[in-house]
């Protein structure tokens, strides 16, 4: 029986994450109106802030599933009560970011255009079937999970939902990797990079949820189970801290990558304060020490590291993909080139204030997706702690 304070909380949080919501939706129709001239946006850095919002959104999406799969597919006790949750949570990140991403191209309603028309030689074409795949995927597993009748098949669900967003994963990731134009970009590394960000980034997202869901509804989680999902996002951060040193030292051994990575590690001003400062050290370091420490690890301690990880998501996403566009094009190597539109320039961008409000509104949806979907059905963790206890401790 949920109280009155509860349903009057519950309110208020759609109401908030609603108007969130709506002022993104307006940000979005006053640049459409306007052009992007109102934006910081110009003819080098065509893909600005809200990508970043976006981005993370999609790749979180596809992480925050992993603690689904955990259970289903590989089942671990600790994890089974949490898939719903984290099916959930895929949805709505995956809707939140799309809508960012729709609204900030120009033309949404061309989206109709591009779901019904395919070019299989681009890799933007390959994405739209991903990320419907994805959702439609999501919508099944989670449905094989509640339905009784049919949780014999939430294993194969699961499976196929572990194997697809590897897949969409490397589709968002091969975006930035098959762009030849763009120096920063063209790597390999870009879809296995992506594919261990996600798993980071997801998860810090899918504990900061659960946390604040427990808080709300007064319980706690036992000490063996937060000790052992803190363990696991420390390993992921470790990896992707140890994959993005990886694709920095790739293109430092190419000489036609020189220039780009000193003006991203040290010469490019607010791009390697953000680097260094809010990845490396505010996004990775400090959470390994919050996670690994030993005299550290409680639940405070898991919340401040999660929070800490999505922060350092969003600096190394603004340096890798606005950075990426700010560095000038190398048209002719060995050449110097000038002209009066800025050849050779490092491009100047400000994210405006419609992308802020663009960005933060598909969080908003992504807020309201999740409190209705809470709210609404049973996605509540429903934990047996004295066999996910004993079960943590094993593991």
């Amino acid at each position: 029986m949920r109280s009155a304070a509860d349903t009057r909380n519950f309110w208020l949080l759609l109401a908030l994450g609603g108007a969130l919501t709506a002022v993104g939706l307006g940000a979005a129709h006053y640049m459409e109106v306007h052009g992007h001239i109102v934006t910081g946006m110009n003819n080098q850095v065509v893909w600005g802030l809200p990508h970043v919002f976006a981005l993370f959104m999609i790749v979180a999406a596809s992480g925050v599933l992993n603690v689904a799969s955990i259970g289903s597919v590989f089942g671990q006790p600790v994890y089974k009560p949490r898939a719903p949750l984290s099916g959930l949570l895929c949805l709505a990140l995956l809707a939140g970011g799309l809508m960012v991403l729709m609204l900030d191209l120009g033309r949404p309603e061309r989206v109709l255009v591009a779901a019904t028309h395919y070019n299989f030689r681009s890799v933007f074409a390959w994405n739209v079937i991903l990320y419907s795949g994805m959702g439609a995927i999501v919508a099944v597993y989670l449905w094989t999970m509640f339905e009784r009748r049919f949780n014999a098949w939430s294993k194969p669900a699961g499976l196929a939902a572990l194997l697809w967003r590897f897949v969409l994963t490397t589709g968002t990731g091969s975006i930035f990797g098959f762009l030849v134009a763009r120096q920063a970009f063209h790597s390999a590394l870009m879809a296995p990079l992506f594919i261990v960000l996600s798993f980071a980034w997801g998860l810090a997202v899918f504990l900061l949820v659960q946390h604040v869901m427990y808080a709300w509804n007064g319980q706690t989680l036992p000490a063996a189970i937060q000790r052992r999902m803190a363990r696991l996002l420390g390993v992921f951060v470790g990896a992707a801290l140890y994959l993005v040193a990886v694709y920095h030292l790739t293109n430092l051994y190419f000489a036609r990558q020189a220039a780009f990575e000193a003006f991203i590690l040290r010469d490019g001003g607010v791009y390697p304060a953000l680097f260094w400062g809010g990845f490396v050290l505010a996004g990775s370091l400090l959470p390994l020490l919050l996670l690994f420490h030993p005299r550290l690890g409680s639940g405070r301690d898991t919340l401040m590291a999660s929070i800490l990880v999505v922060l350092g998501a969003g600096a190394w996403l603004y340096v890798f993909i606005i950075g990426g566009q700010a560095f000038p094009l190398e048209i002719f190597p060995g050449a110097a080139v000038s002209s009066s539109f800025g050849d050779g320039a490092v491009a100047a961008y400000t994210p405006a204030l419609p992308e802020w409000l663009l960005g933060l509104g598909g969080l908003g949806a992504a807020f309201v997706l999740t409190t209705v979907g809470v709210r609404v059905l049973d996605f509540m963790p429903q934990d047996d702690f004295a066999t996910t206890a004993t079960a943590a401790k094993g593991g």
